[in-house]
């Protein structure tokens, strides 16, 4: 058994007994290795006594979860509906060149802030009423 494989029968077994233990279990993982692959996915699989493809099914389903480790920091922008309203998307094209590719944007659908938007997420930290210069700072410090 690897290492890797080693670490996630631990993380599994940190859940063990507990009632839908698949998502703490999946959010762990990703958490602590940048990714779900499919050598996690068969450990979880195994020791859930269910099928690789129940668990794969439910890594992507959710958009938290990659099948392959991106090193690179991440800022997710809410692109939801009051967002948009408060002019998210004119804020896109300076965010992506802010970016460029050392940074991934990721969309994401409700951040919870949609009376102070447009907002933006790296890690736990939320960022409210961003402007473009406010966005690009965030983007640059991620």
């Amino acid at each position: 058994m690897s290492t890797k494989e080693q670490r996630v029968a631990e993380i599994v077994a940190e859940h063990a007994g507990r009632e839908g233990p698949m998502l703490p279990i999946l959010h762990d993982i990703q958490h602590e290795f940048g990714c779900v692959d499919g050598e996690a996915e068969r450990v979880i699989a195994g020791a859930l006594n269910l099928s690789r493809a129940d668990v794969h099914g439910v890594v992507s389903f959710y958009h938290d979860f990659h099948e392959k480790a991106d090193p690179r920091p991440e800022v997710q922008i809410c692109r939801a509906e009051a967002c948009k309203a408060r002019g998210v998307e004119n804020l896109m094209a300076g965010a992506k060149q802010a970016a460029g590719e050392r940074v991934k944007l990721s969309t994401v659908y409700c951040l919870g802030l949609c009376s102070a938007g447009p907002s933006a997420r790296v890690g736990d930290t939320l960022h409210a009423r961003l402007d473009a210069a406010a966005l690009a700072k965030v983007i640059e410090n991620a």
